[in-house]
């Protein structure tokens, strides 16, 4: 197993044995790929560490997209997020819901999915209690990561083509910290309109970046998403690590 960490066997809830895994004492200090305990056993996790002289507070988890439909951290999409999150000076995590890669478990119609974020989300927070934690999502893992967001201090949302009208967005209550919403105008799997409507009756509307010719996979338009990524959040970057808030 990537970085030596012993596998144990354990019980969740009672219920019937599943592997677990000791997750690392501290955060990588460089690339590394790992697993990580989740409530249905391991989760595949890959870590991504910015450039020293840019590396802020703040470690940024990246959910993928639906795992029955060939979703995984290794999505095109996914890796661009991190990327941009990474460049800007965030370590970012990705990591394959239950069920997918290596990941033990069954897709659970986005309970679980929840459930392993929050997770991955412990462990982040346990490693790094200072630093900010960003979350983002592609297609259903915005979904997940809109669930998810109630129990977490997030200081940073980014949703990138998120489901609306095929999942239930309308019972999850607003993330309580800057938002960013991107949504290509050609989507062929969202409605466009019904993710405009959404995001104009929150009770603080997240920012809006709108793709035009951009589809659901933002096939050609990576770089774009890329550049929105970085023009969104810029104003909310965590301090460079080692500074005060102030001077950051």
């Amino acid at each position: 197993m990537a970085g030596g960490y012993h596998l144990l066997i354990g019980y969740y809830a009672g219920a019937m044995p599943v592997q677990t895994v000791k997750p690392p004492a501290a955060f990588p200090a460089a690339a590394a790929e790992l697993s990580l305990p989740g409530p249905a056993g391991p989760l595949e996790a890959a870590i991504a560490i910015p450039e020293p002289a840019c590396a802020r507070a703040g470690v940024a988890i990246v959910c993928h997209p639906h795992p029955l439909h060939g979703g995984s951290m290794r999505n095109k999409v996914v890796t661009m997020v991190a990327r941009a999150l990474r460049e800007l000076g965030l370590a970012t995590v990705v990591f394959n819901f239950r069920g997918v890669g290596a990941s033990a478990g069954e897709y659970d119609d986005g309970r679980g999915e929840t459930e392993d974020l929050l997770a991955i989300a412990a462990w982040v927070q346990q490693a790094h209690p200072q630093d900010a934690l960003w979350l983002a999502g592609f297609s259903f893992g915005s979904y997940v990561a809109a669930r998810a967001a109630a129990q977490l201090p997030v200081r940073q949302m980014i949703s990138v083509a998120p489901p609306v009208g095929r999942w239930d967005f309308s019972a999850l209550a607003s993330p309580l910290c800057p938002w960013l919403v991107i949504q290509g105008e050609a989507d062929e799997v969202v409605d466009p309109e019904a993710v405009y409507a959404w995001v104009a009756a929150q009770a603080e509307p997240p920012t809006l970046m709108r793709m035009p010719e951009t589809g659901h996979f933002f096939h050609r338009r990576l770089m774009d998403l890329r550049g929105a990524i970085k023009n969104g959040v810029r104003a909310n970057l965590p301090p460079l690590s080692g500074a005060s808030p102030a001077h950051g």
